[in-house]
């Protein structure tokens, strides 16, 4: 790459903030020959922008020998990040290529089906003659040809060791604050009949209770693997399959490698990926097996594909503790930080904790919480706010006592399946509804009147159960449980303040937040420790639900569900705070929320579940 090139690339046609500043930054970190520069750049930054001015000094094809990597990618883990990319103007030479799955066949009677359900993929030797029209083969071979091919790390993932999507010679890696944990997520091997097509050919061991338990799943996972391959190989072989036989034949193929990857790198001598198993019920059961700091997945998927990377996040909280998480040399790598410019009082923290939202301490609290939310409709009569949840068990309790209070026609809430349709009718609405979310603390722009308020319901601490942070505790990584806690509540805060001229209040419900503010006080960026240092108790309206429904045309006591979308059942700043400053509890060692702080919520996936995609 030719760092002196990367401010002339950038695509706007003026600067603002501190835009300029950061590229020259990130300009003198490559040039001191640093393999990767880590950018801290909080929200509002336009990192789309400076990822753009990045990827435009790689080398091209006019510069490069026969052999050298030339061109760019850029890559995100969130399909809402490359969707914003893919209606930007700015980035138009961003050439997007997504999975087979988003595309639909042309052909005249296959015009339902997606790309990787199409006779092509159907049928054996199958040669279309309008493949060169397809849309999935067009957009891959526009990004595989120019020089800057925008994907989800997802897909970027996938094609490792294709053809097609070869070594490139810059990479650049969006919202990469949490690339560790995407990593483990898709390295994860989930095997249960709803994944393994096979299962009822094969007897699975009671693996738990095996004298070593991670040896006895790689000789299952061997069979399995070989038993994977012939059902593959029987589909192969015919030459016309049905759409449901192709979805079979692809997931046979796909979990024969997953598990050929595990076997291979369980075995390995060199390897430092550490494994873990579970399989909580016994013989005949699901067993998962789970990557703990994957560095040889991600040297293979990720740092083989590139000669250069820039890793943009408002949330790589330390540089020493993200490097060994991605398997990267600290020494070889530089952090730029982009200071904020929004107004701190733009973006203030309340302090209206009820107690804490720990499992055995709910009961007691989640109702206050319920009581709270009135309180605070009240307080936004004629502003849209969002509830962050932490889990579906706590947004529907929270739901019904919302409902019990009269209230429920100004709240919605979604389910696992409807999650995008409600959220972007609620969007959409001029109404001041009240959105009670899970597990939307990332990747959501709520700029200007989309929400003027949010409340934190619960510290977001990973849950204790799953084996990998169990593992982690176990070797004392506190600080890293703390740290990923605090990047949730970073990113969270950043939803409904999305400009220097924007405002949003962030409530904070769960007095267990203020104890991690003091547990990872010394991995805060500057800018958010303020805010925190400046966090006030408001004096907010007593609880009266009609004062919360006064920007509505409903009346308390309507037990209408009709706003509340997912559920199963029918159906500028604001003034007045004031109060006193906050201090944060105190807390040593480590005791208390830490134990329990995330496993009590059974009906929760991988905090990351629910944006991965292609």
């Amino acid at each position: 790459m030719d760092p002196d090139r990367i401010l002339p690339s950038f695509p706007a046609p003026s600067f603002r903030g501190n835009q300029r500043e950061a590229l020259e930054a990130i300009s003198d970190a490559f040039a001191a020959g640093n393999d990767a520069v880590l950018v801290r750049a909080p929200t509002g930054s336009g990192k789309s922008l400076l990822a753009r001015a990045v990827a435009g000094a790689a080398r091209t094809p006019e510069e490069a020998a026969p052999a050298e990597a030339t061109g760019a990618y850029y890559t995100t883990p969130q399909v809402s990040q490359l969707d914003d990319v893919a209606e930007d103007d700015l980035l138009s030479d961003l050439n997007v290529i997504r999975g087979k799955s988003n595309y639909t066949c042309i052909l005249p009677d296959e015009t339902t089906t997606p790309v990787d359900r199409a006779p092509c993929a159907r049928e054996s030797g199958y040669d279309c003659s309008i493949q060169h029209r397809c849309p999935y083969y067009a957009d891959r071979a526009i990004a595989s040809n120019r020089s800057i091919a925008a994907m989800t790390l997802a897909y970027f993932m996938q094609t490792a060791g294709s053809e097609v999507f070869g070594k490139r010679d810059v990479v650049v890696i969006d919202e990469a604050h949490g690339l560790a944990e995407w990593a483990e997520m898709y390295a994860t091997v989930d095997l249960r009949p709803r994944t393994v097509p096979v299962w009822d050919d094969v007897g699975v061991p009671d693996v738990a209770d095996a004298d070593d338990p991670l040896d006895r799943t790689a000789r299952f996972a061997e069979t399995l693997a070989g038993v994977c391959e012939r059902a593959a190989e029987n589909l192969v072989a015919s030459q016309d399959l049905t759409a449901a036989e192709a979805a079979r034949r692809d997931r046979l193929q796909d979990l024969r490698s997953e598990l050929k990857w595990f076997v291979s790198d369980y075995r390995d001598p060199t390897s430092t990926t550490t494994w873990v198993v579970d399989q909580p019920d016994g013989e005949g059961t699901p067993i998962t097996i789970k990557p703990i700091d994957p560095s040889r997945y991600l040297h293979h998927t990720v740092w083989d594909r590139g000669n250069k990377f820039a890793l943009l996040s408002a949330t790589i909280l330390d540089k020493e503790a993200f490097c060994r998480g991605v398997g990267l040399d600290p020494s070889n790598v530089a952090l730029v930080d982009v200071p904020h410019t929004f107004p701190l009082d733009h973006r203030p923290l309340y302090d209206v904790t009820q107690g804490k939202m720990t499992y055995e301490h709910r009961d007691e609290t989640l109702p206050k919480v319920a009581r709270l939310l009135v309180r605070l409709m009240a307080q936004h009569p004629d502003e849209k706010g969002i509830v962050h949840c932490h889990s579906y068990a706590i947004q529907e309790q929270l739901a019904d006592r919302l409902e019990n209070f009269g209230v429920s026609p100004r709240v919605r809430v979604h389910n696992r399946e409807n999650r995008d349709a409600v959220l972007e009718e609620w969007k959409a609405t001029d109404d001041t509804d009240v959105f009670l979310s899970v597990k939307m603390e990332e990747a959501l722009d709520l700029r200007g009147d989309l929400a003027r308020w949010q409340v934190l319901c619960k510290a977001p601490y990973l849950n204790t159960s799953d084996s990998r942070v169990a593992r982690r505790l176990e070797e004392g990584q506190w600080a890293w449980y703390y740290r990923v806690a605090l990047r949730t509540v970073i990113q969270a805060a950043g939803r409904v303040v999305r400009a220097p001229d924007d405002h949003g209040a962030t409530y904070l419900a769960d007095s267990s937040l203020l104890d991690l503010f003091d547990r990872a006080r010394s991995d805060m960026p500057d800018w958010f420790a303020d805010a925190v240092d400046e966090m006030t108790r408001p004096t907010l309206p007593e609880f009266e639900p009609a004062a919360a429904l006064a920007g509505t045309d409903a009346t308390p006591g309507a037990r209408t569900g009709g706003r509340t979308g997912g559920r199963t059942r029918s159906g500028s700043q604001s003034a007045g705070h004031s109060g006193s400053r906050s201090r944060t509890a105190s807390g040593a060692g480590n005791t208390g929320e830490g134990t329990n702080g995330g496993g009590e919520d059974g009906d929760d996936d991988h905090p990351l579940s629910d944006v991965w995609g292609e």
